[in-house]
């Protein structure tokens, strides 16, 4: 595609790709890849770094990964600190190719600062789909500047997803409220829910904090218990991409002083579904989300979900728990 454009800040000029050829993008986290494909369209080949069930906060890049980001006209990475472990990779790639975080235009009195991690913002901005859609508009602009000729097309996917966020934002927003007050709180293993607590209006409490690397201690369990016996939580959630091994605790915890506490479901946090799926893309992730938490603490939500695509397993609450370690994937 010989449109592209390759400096980008203090980047050297790079090589292009082919000629007449579609551009090379690679992205880390499947939330970006997912929209960057949606937007590209056929005028880039879309691949993603950190798969399913893969904790993005421990993810380290295998020099597999390095080749292929090297090899790439264009990367996009969440920022924020997601990719931690991946920081030093992107700053090096960054020397030699277009390096962009599709959260770095946002305004930052958008973002959360949770206190116990005063200093740094809370990177799971995708668990507010208002605010995903403004990344995704982030990406649009970007892949125009650096490919001209295909702005229209860019312009063009982005106003249909956009419409699809727009639908789903609605869809969560009401779904939430039909939770009855006293019963809308969202118990996960780790504090990736703060930006879906704030837009769809539920109380949610992590074992661990924003990152997975903290360890939870007793004094977090007993503390989350307190609160599942005082509210009378019934229901309380795993993760995809996290052991659930904390949260297995807080029902123990709970037994033990007379509560029944069940598993409600397993939530997509950090990582999507199975590739080829419907919860393998950010809508059918959120979809998901939502129809399970919804249904699990009392809620109204069609079974299949805002669009009837949910599969069997998300339908009948099974666990889609596949949480793998950083040193299970990769090259």
């Amino acid at each position: 595609m010989s449109g592209w454009l390759t400096v980008h800040g203090c980047a050297p000029a790079t090589e292009a790709a082919p000629k007449g050829g579609p551009a090379r993008v690679v992205c880390t986290v499947g939330m970006v890849t997912d929209i960057v494909r949606r937007i590209a369209g056929e005028r880039a080949e879309v691949s993603g770094i950190i798969g399913e069930g893969v904790d993005p906060h421990l993810y380290q890049a295998t020099r597999s990964d390095i080749a292929a980001l090297l090899g790439a006209d264009l990367v996009f990475y969440n920022g924020l600190m997601l990719e931690g472990k991946m920081a030093d990779a992107l700053i090096k790639v960054g020397r030699q190719r277009p390096v962009f975080a599709v959260t770095e235009l946002l305004d930052e009195s958008l973002l959360l600062e949770p206190p116990e991690f005063a200093g740094h913002f809370d990177p799971h901005l995708w668990m507010d789909v208002s605010l995903w859609k403004r990344c995704a508009e982030m990406v649009a602009r970007t892949l125009s500047e650096r490919d001209t000729d295909g702005a229209a097309a860019y312009r063009a996917n982005y106003e249909a997803l956009a419409a699809e966020l727009d639908a789903l934002h609605a869809y969560a927003k009401r779904t939430i409220a039909t939770i009855p007050a006293e019963s809308r709180v969202l118990v996960t293993a780790h504090d990736a829910f703060n930006y879906f607590g704030r837009a769809y209006d539920i109380d949610v409490r992590g074992i661990q904090g924003i990152s997975t690397e903290s360890e939870a201690g007793i004094a977090d369990i007993n503390r989350i218990v307190d609160m599942l016996v005082q509210r009378k939580v019934r229901a309380v959630f795993v993760e995809s991409s996290v052991s659930d091994k904390n949260v297995k605790a807080l029902i123990e915890g709970a037994a033990a002083r007379g509560h029944r506490v069940t598993i409600g479901g397993s939530l997509f946090s950090d990582a999507m579904g199975r590739p080829g799926t419907y919860e393998g893309t950010y809508v059918g992730m959120i979809d998901h989300n939502v129809t399970t938490i919804a249904r699990a603490l009392g809620g109204s939500a069609p079974e299949r979900g805002m669009a009837g695509k949910l599969s069997a397993a998300a339908a009948e609450g099974k666990s889609l728990h596949t949480a793998t370690t950083a040193t299970d994937t990769g090259g």
